[in-house]
């Protein structure tokens, strides 16, 4: 199998570790990937951050916290001889899943988590007549105003009670004419 092909293949696993060792798992198993040279089975290793601001003294300092303690992600191809690897570094007591065996995390897991980012792309470029296919306006039809990819959000002026009114929707409840 082609590299290309076995990155396409590699999926998000959740590691459980001993609380406190998600460091020295992550740079165990990174070290392990490079003496073997499996980077083509290990794409990732993550333990997911987010920023704390803390107030002490009337000083702000912000702190990095880990957002799931004593879990790392791995984006990983699993084979046995992977399982294994990862299973066997100290530290780590397991595989999530049913009676640890591996279970993927789905896109959707993996976006709420905000580990891996997913271009956006749509079809409808600002001033495009678009019909809503679905929430409470579904079959209106407007023009697309403002596009925010970011916030994955649209804004589309459609004709309500004969004024034109300018309504926020997510970026899949429009189509494009």
């Amino acid at each position: 199998m082609l590299p290309e092909e076995m990155a396409e293949e590699a999926k998000w696993y959740v590691i459980h570790t001993y609380s406190g060792y998600e460091n020295k798992v992550k740079a165990n198993l990174e070290k392990i990937i490079d003496n073997r040279g499996m980077h083509d089975y290990f794409i990732d290793v993550v333990i997911p951050m987010e920023e704390q601001i803390e107030i002490k003294d009337g000083k702000k300092k912000t702190t990095l916290r880990k957002v799931f303690p004593g879990y790392v992600l791995i984006k990983m191809v699993m084979t046995d001889e992977t399982w294994h690897m990862v299973r066997s570094i100290r530290g780590v007591t397991g595989f999530v899943g049913p009676l640890s065996r591996p279970v993927p995390l789905t896109d959707e897991e993996v976006k709420a988590m905000g580990v891996e980012e997913f271009q956006t792309v749509v079809d409808y470029e600002i001033g495009d007549s678009v019909r809503v296919i679905s929430g409470p306006l579904e079959s209106f039809i407007g023009t697309v105003d403002e596009i925010n990819l970011e916030r994955k959000k649209v804004r589309v002026t459609v004709s309500m009670f004969g004024r034109e009114t300018p309504v926020e929707l997510d970026l899949a409840q429009i189509q494009k004419l």
